[in-house]
């Protein structure tokens, strides 16, 4: 008995303890404020530039007195979970104010993956993040299916509620024109309307080429933005290197069909290199444009890589589908010589006078 008796004092205890590591959601974000020294009413920037100051003074790396890492750790914590609630209000998603959750003191990033994921999937964190996703995938189908079906069994004249799985999130909307245009489509399909249609297999209009999960407000404003000319300065200048590396590439491939396969002999390969040498301007020009854009561009995934015209040269050398061993044409020869002429007779002409 008196055992007994210690196990349900145990379990008591330990069930007060649990209680106490938990607060309601209301009071929760009052406790977050008081962290951060801002009032319960504040607004998402007020708050933010209450933690930057807050954290200038408490980081351990600061060397200031208030500085320490619990303190940083606390007002951290304060401030991800206070923006995420601005984050669920922006989506209209409103959460019970009375629902009880962990306190902010037992939630340090050692603990944390025992509070996330719904407490939902077994073994070691990362295992259960993707248990997590799985499950998240299948409920978003099914919401998927039971949402057109109810669409389907929806009379003419219903107002269904759209995003029921959010209580204070719905928005009320008739399926009623909805369902009449899609069947007047489907009679349409069953009686060949749409077959041999004048404009089938023809590319789409300018108009019509726009990204389908950009919201039309964004596209059209990014294009009177393009149409005044405020393009990004990254973009401008990832077309300029584009088009000016298809050119010296489209110069040398002109070029490489006036010589014999590779390798080229002793004399094809010295003339090859006195070719080279009048676009290593370019070359220059192109790895400066190139150093610029990768300094600007906001995505790393997109930087260049310098161009080297030796490489670009000898791929174009060894690339067995461009012709090769055509005869130069006599007007180029001739210029080539009257130039060379002219420029022996300056030379010469210049060395009477010394």
């Amino acid at each position: 008995m008196f055992s007994k008796w210690c196990i349900a004092g145990k379990l008591t205890s330990h069930v007060q303890q649990l209680r106490q590591m938990h607060i309601k959601r209301a009071e929760l974000y009052k406790k977050c404020c008081r962290i951060l020294g801002v009032d319960d009413t504040a607004d998402q920037n007020t708050v933010r530039r209450a933690y930057i100051e807050l954290v200038k003074k408490v980081h351990p790396d600061s060397g200031l007195p208030d500085a320490s890492h619990e303190r940083f750790q606390e007002v951290d914590e304060a401030f991800k979970l206070l923006q995420e609630k601005f984050a669920k209000n922006r989506r209209g998603i409103y959460e019970d104010d009375e629902e009880e959750v962990p306190d902010i003191r037992h939630t340090a990033p050692q603990h944390r993956q025992y509070l996330s994921f719904d407490g939902l999937g077994v073994g070691n964190p990362f295992q259960r993040q993707k248990q997590y996703q799985q499950i998240k995938a299948m409920k978003a189908q099914e919401r998927v299916l039971k949402h057109r079906i109810d669409k389907s069994q929806a009379d003419e004249k219903t107002v269904m509620k759209k995003g029921t799985f959010f209580k204070k999130h719905a928005i009320k909307t008739k399926y009623g024109f909805d369902r009449l245009v899609e069947d007047y489509i489907q009679e349409a399909m069953s009686r060949g309307d749409f077959n041999n249609l004048s404009c089938a297999g023809k590319p789409l209009t300018q108009a019509q080429t726009q990204n389908p999960y950009l919201d039309f407000t964004t596209h059209k404003l990014n294009k009177i933005l393009i149409d005044n000319g405020f393009t990004p300065e990254w973009i401008m200048l990832q077309r300029d290197i584009r088009e000016a590396l298809d050119q010296l590439k489209g110069h040398i491939k002109k070029e490489r069909v006036f010589y014999g396969k590779y390798p080229l002999n002793e004399s094809e390969a010295h003339q090859w290199q006195e070719f080279l040498k009048n676009y290593t301007e370019d070359e220059k020009q192109i790895n400066k444009n190139i150093d610029k854009y990768n300094l600007i561009v906001p995505i790393f995934d997109h930087q260049f890589f310098r161009v080297n015209l030796e490489k670009i040269a000898e791929k174009i050398l060894q690339d067995p589908s461009l012709e090769c061993n055509r005869k130069r044409p006599q007007s180029n020869q001739q210029n080539n010589t009257s130039s060379s002429q002219g420029k022996s007779d300056i030379f010469s002409f210049m060395g009477s006078w010394f």
